[in-house]
Protein backbone atom coordinates (compact mmCIF):
# COMPACT_ATOMS: atom_id res chain seq x y z
CA UNK A 1 0.00 0.00 0.00
CA UNK A 2 1.48 3.49 -0.84
CA UNK A 3 1.89 6.20 1.49
CA UNK A 4 0.69 9.70 2.01
CA UNK A 5 3.69 10.89 0.88
CA UNK A 6 4.11 8.55 -1.95
CA UNK A 7 0.94 9.58 -3.25
CA UNK A 8 0.96 12.90 -3.17
CA UNK A 9 4.95 13.13 -5.13
CA UNK A 10 3.41 10.43 -7.81
CA UNK A 11 0.29 13.04 -8.16
CA UNK A 12 2.47 15.86 -8.63
CA UNK A 13 4.77 14.08 -10.88
CA UNK A 14 1.73 13.38 -13.09
CA UNK A 15 0.75 17.10 -13.14
CA UNK A 16 4.12 18.10 -13.67
CA UNK A 17 4.46 16.09 -16.88
CA UNK A 18 1.58 16.64 -18.49
CA UNK A 19 2.60 20.23 -18.21
CA UNK A 20 5.89 19.55 -19.60
CA UNK A 21 4.39 17.07 -22.41
CA UNK A 22 1.52 19.68 -23.55
CA UNK A 23 3.76 22.87 -23.88
CA UNK A 24 7.38 22.14 -23.54
CA UNK A 25 8.49 19.09 -25.17
CA UNK A 26 8.96 19.66 -29.20
CA UNK A 27 9.07 16.50 -30.03
CA UNK A 28 5.89 15.98 -32.75
CA UNK A 29 6.27 12.12 -31.60
CA UNK A 30 5.01 13.31 -28.49
CA UNK A 31 2.27 15.71 -29.27
CA UNK A 32 -0.96 14.00 -28.48
CA UNK A 33 0.45 11.71 -24.94
CA UNK A 34 -1.35 11.67 -22.24
CA UNK A 35 -0.04 10.87 -18.49
CA UNK A 36 -2.58 8.57 -17.39
CA UNK A 37 -1.16 7.81 -13.86
CA UNK A 38 1.92 7.30 -12.06
CA UNK A 39 2.90 4.60 -9.46
CA UNK A 40 6.26 5.90 -7.16
CA UNK A 41 8.38 2.76 -5.73
CA UNK A 42 9.06 3.17 -1.66
CA UNK A 43 12.48 4.79 -1.60
CA UNK A 44 11.12 7.79 -4.10
CA UNK A 45 14.12 6.42 -6.58
CA UNK A 46 11.61 5.00 -9.35
CA UNK A 47 8.55 6.67 -10.85
CA UNK A 48 6.47 4.49 -13.49
CA UNK A 49 4.73 6.76 -15.50
CA UNK A 50 1.17 5.03 -17.28
CA UNK A 51 0.92 6.87 -20.79
CA UNK A 52 -1.33 6.47 -23.69
CA UNK A 53 -1.54 8.44 -26.90
CA UNK A 54 -4.52 9.49 -29.06
CA UNK A 55 -2.94 7.11 -32.28
CA UNK A 56 -3.49 4.42 -29.49
CA UNK A 57 -1.55 0.73 -30.55
CA UNK A 58 0.03 2.55 -33.85
CA UNK A 59 1.58 5.25 -32.38
CA UNK A 60 3.19 3.53 -29.21
CA UNK A 61 6.82 2.81 -30.59
CA UNK A 62 7.13 6.21 -31.55
CA UNK A 63 5.48 7.56 -28.62
CA UNK A 64 8.16 5.34 -26.21
CA UNK A 65 11.09 6.09 -28.05
CA UNK A 66 10.07 9.64 -27.84
CA UNK A 67 9.67 9.37 -23.95
CA UNK A 68 12.88 7.75 -24.14
CA UNK A 69 14.23 10.63 -25.83
CA UNK A 70 13.19 13.07 -23.77
CA UNK A 71 13.34 11.43 -20.23
CA UNK A 72 16.28 13.50 -19.17
CA UNK A 73 14.83 17.16 -20.07
CA UNK A 74 11.88 15.93 -18.41
CA UNK A 75 13.35 14.71 -15.11
CA UNK A 76 15.78 17.99 -15.17
CA UNK A 77 12.27 19.63 -15.01
CA UNK A 78 11.03 17.43 -12.41
CA UNK A 79 13.96 18.22 -9.93
CA UNK A 80 13.05 22.33 -10.61
CA UNK A 81 9.84 21.81 -9.49
CA UNK A 82 9.85 18.88 -6.63
CA UNK A 83 11.42 19.28 -3.20
CA UNK A 84 13.03 16.69 -3.21
CA UNK A 85 17.05 15.21 -2.64
CA UNK A 86 16.89 12.64 -5.35
CA UNK A 87 14.34 13.56 -8.50
CA UNK A 88 13.32 9.65 -9.21
CA UNK A 89 14.10 7.43 -12.23
CA UNK A 90 11.36 7.81 -15.21
CA UNK A 91 10.11 4.57 -16.60
CA UNK A 92 7.17 4.84 -19.33
CA UNK A 93 5.06 2.01 -19.51
CA UNK A 94 1.94 1.96 -22.37
CA UNK A 95 -1.17 1.76 -20.60
CA UNK A 96 -3.35 -0.63 -22.68
CA UNK A 97 -6.58 0.01 -20.71
CA UNK A 98 -8.37 2.08 -23.16
CA UNK A 99 -7.01 -0.80 -25.80
CA UNK A 100 -8.21 -3.60 -23.54
CA UNK A 101 -12.00 -1.98 -23.06
CA UNK A 102 -12.56 -1.01 -26.52
CA UNK A 103 -11.46 -5.06 -27.07
CA UNK A 104 -14.32 -6.07 -24.33
CA UNK A 105 -16.85 -3.96 -25.88
CA UNK A 106 -16.78 -5.42 -29.45
CA UNK A 107 -16.83 -8.52 -28.24
CA UNK A 108 -19.80 -7.84 -25.57
CA UNK A 109 -21.23 -5.96 -28.78
CA UNK A 110 -20.82 -9.46 -31.13
CA UNK A 111 -22.37 -11.57 -28.60
CA UNK A 112 -25.76 -9.51 -29.47
CA UNK A 113 -26.74 -9.81 -25.62
CA UNK A 114 -29.40 -6.51 -25.83
CA UNK A 115 -28.56 -3.84 -23.28
CA UNK A 116 -30.61 -3.00 -20.04
CA UNK A 117 -32.36 -0.19 -21.85
CA UNK A 118 -33.47 -2.16 -24.50
CA UNK A 119 -34.90 -4.75 -22.47
CA UNK A 120 -36.55 -2.07 -20.47
CA UNK A 121 -38.40 -1.24 -23.93
CA UNK A 122 -39.32 -4.36 -24.52
CA UNK A 123 -41.01 -5.04 -21.41
CA UNK A 124 -42.76 -1.34 -21.98
CA UNK A 125 -43.86 -2.70 -25.18
CA UNK A 126 -45.00 -5.94 -23.59
CA UNK A 127 -47.18 -3.82 -20.97
CA UNK A 128 -48.98 -1.52 -23.62
CA UNK A 129 -50.73 -4.64 -25.30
Amino acid sequence: MASKKQGRIAERIQEILSILLQFEVKDPRLQNVTVLDVKIDRELMYATVYVSALGGEEERDAVMEGLQNASGFLRRELGEHLALRRVPELRFEWDETAEQAARIEALLDSLNIPSDDEETEGDAADDTE
